[in-house]
């Protein structure tokens, strides 16, 4: 099968998989086609799907992401020892582990094609990561509390794990307690990337989207938990900040080096 092919088994069989979409008709437009195929992936709930699928899937977004071209942590340079910036996609980014900034249900972003990185990270993860959050979740019996962190493989990702976590919302003046659940997100995966056996973390923005988290202050919280922790705890650690907009860049740029 070529990408197109595999694509039209994707949409087909999550067209048919559920009532309210049979018979819809696939659009002729390759783009048209993968952001249908997006969004399928984004409302499906949890659960099994069969190996055929998953098989497809796999070699579908394996290929996608090979197409965008995937960044190694040895392509980068250091901006201070141990600590990297970086922009560009996320999901191309070849490292042992990468932060997705969650919600407080953990299975990701159910708004067809919506921009945030929870969305992108579960997108082009497959439909295995939804359900390997589902299962920590159900196993857990309650919603995944502000500043801490899950971990999972990465699927068809090309960092070996995602890490969860879910930032606080800020809705309206920003408190000591906002700063302090920000600063426990970032410690918190760097310990769990640590006990885990992973030697490289990229952060996305955590908070600074919907979540309202002002992105001066997000950035100052992220960079003196980092080199604090880094410095606490001896810690070798590689530490990519991942931005994708030219103003975070700068923020980052600003505070780093």
């Amino acid at each position: 099968m070529d990408q197109t092919e595999r694509r039209s088994f994707l949409l087909r069989r999550l067209l048919d998989e559920q009532p309210r979409y049979r018979g819809m008709e696939i659009p002729s437009d390759a783009e048209a086609q993968k952001q249908l195929l997006r969004g399928l992936f984004n409302v499906r709930m949890p659960g099994g799907i069969g190996d055929e699928f998953l098989r497809i899937q796999d070699e579908y977004l394996q290929e996608e992401t090979r197409q965008k071209g995937v960044t190694r942590l040895k392509d980068l340079t250091s901006v201070e020892p141990g600590i990297y910036l970086w922009q560009g996609d996320i999901t191309t980014l070849a490292c042992d582990a990468i932060v997705n900034a969650a919600n407080a249900g953990m299975t990701g972003c159910y708004q067809p094609c919506h921009n945030c990185i929870d969305n992108c990270i579960h997108t082009f993860a497959g439909v295995q990561l939804r359900n390997a959050c589902a299962e920590i979740m159900e196993k857990q019996g309650y919603e995944e509390p502000t500043g801490r962190a899950k971990i999972t493989p990465a699927f068809n990702l090309p960092s070996r794990y995602v890490i969860h976590t879910v930032g606080p919302i800020v809705q309206g003046p920003l408190t000591e307690r906002h700063e302090e659940q920000l600063a426990s997100c970032y410690r918190s995966c760097l310990q769990l990337a640590e006990k885990s056996g992973c030697r490289s973390i990229a952060f996305c923005c955590i908070s600074t989207g919907v979540f309202g988290f002002p992105q001066d202050r997000a950035a100052e919280i992220a960079v003196e938990t980092v080199r604090t922790y880094k410095k606490t705890n001896h810690s070798n650690i590689e530490v990519i900040f991942n931005v994708f907009q030219n103003r975070d860049h700068e923020r980052y740029r600003d505070l780093l080096g």
